[in-house]
């Protein structure tokens, strides 16, 4: 039988208004589910692999709506601790062409930003388990949360596990300089390390040479060293970064590198007209994961992921709902998007 991915954080409740409307001019928000660790989850299911999200939510209706959202996709919730008084709410008011989609969090005092050690048996939660999987969201909800990741991490050592953590910076929760503190803290335990173009500078100060972001200027070559810098800060095994050109919010172009200490892997380049960019990065995340735990070849699996990611841009909603053969055929060259009867 085979072993299970774990993956640890929060799961958010998502109100966003129909459409292109602003926050100031809907009456209407519609409700789904997503946060990093679970889109993982929900991608590594839809990928047939056993997938099992860890995280604490409330025991009411609105908790066991989220819980039932990652069951729908096949998910083992159970190591979701019951308890907390709320579930983290983010709010998304999509953006278009120049203007900026945006984001206004209301997650303090969430469930899981108020766990404590108490709550996770991390090895009774490690049984049978090839890989654990976090990202820089998680740490950054509260110092026991952090305490609790690093926790993890020693355990999922100890154990043997592959460890993979995307960087995932976000403003929002805490300073660059706190999460450089953290990070560092906790990158020493990681495997495999997945950033975007602007995480390393944001978390680590590790800039890249001739690019900005801004203005959608993205020098490839220089994320080499980007990599090679990573990787001999922490040792990482494997270093991934994501590589978004943003024309404007609906259109951006799309590749990725991989760096295995020895080569660098960068995928083809994809041209997205984007119907829902959040969650983007987190199943490029598990197309990753999904890839090496298959045994892919490096090619294979930067292809393989930037595609699945590439999928997902079309997808509403923060989970990526589509299969390993939409992904291959994607990653195989058949862009073209024509309808299949």
């Amino acid at each position: 039988m085979s072993k299970k991915v774990i993956t640890f954080g929060e799961l958010m409740l998502r109100l966003a208004p129909e459409g292109y409307y602003r926050f100031v001019q809907t009456d209407n928000y519609g409700a789904t589910y997503g946060g990093g660790e679970a889109n993982v989850a929900v991608s590594l299911a839809n990928f047939g692999l056993k997938a099992a999200f860890v995280s604490k939510i409330p025991k009411h209706e609105i908790g066991q709506a989220g819980i039932n959202s990652l069951k729908k996709y096949d998910v083992d919730t159970s190591f979701v601790m019951r308890g907390g008084e709320r579930v983290g709410i983010y709010f998304l008011e999509k953006g278009a062409s120049q203007r900026p989609s945006k984001v206004i969090y209301d997650r303090s005092g969430s469930s899981i930003a108020t766990a404590s050690k108490e709550d996770f048996d991390w090895d009774k939660i490690f049984e049978d388990t090839q890989w654990f999987h976090f990202t820089g969201i998680t740490p950054a909800l509260s110092d026991n949360i952090a305490q609790i990741c690093i926790e993890a991490c020693k355990i999922a050592k100890e154990k043997k596990i592959t460890i993979s953590c995307d960087l995932n910076y976000r403003n929002k929760l805490w300073t660059k300089e706190k999460a450089g503190k953290v990070m560092g803290k906790l990158c020493k335990y990681v495997d495999v390390c997945i950033a975007n173009e602007e995480d390393a500078s944001d978390v680590f100060n590790i800039k890249a040479k001739h690019t900005d972001v801004s203005s959608g200027k993205v020098n490839y070559d220089s994320y080499k060293e980007v990599a090679q810098e990573l990787e001999k800060r922490f040792s990482f095994s494997k270093v991934a970064i994501t590589l978004r050109s943003s024309l404007s919010a609906n259109d951006n172009r799309w590749a990725a590198m991989l760096y295995d200490r020895k080569d660098f892997f960068f995928s083809r380049e994809y041209m997205m007209h984007i119907v829902d960019r959040v969650g983007g990065g987190d199943s490029f995340g598990a197309g990753l994961i999904y890839s090496l735990i298959s045994g892919c070849s490096g090619q294979e699996t930067i292809e393989f992921a930037v595609a699945a990611s590439c999928l997902k841009h079309s997808i509403e909603g923060d989970y990526n709902n589509v299969s390993v053969d939409e992904v291959k055929k994607l990653a195989s060259g058949d862009a073209s998007g024509r309808v299949q009867r």
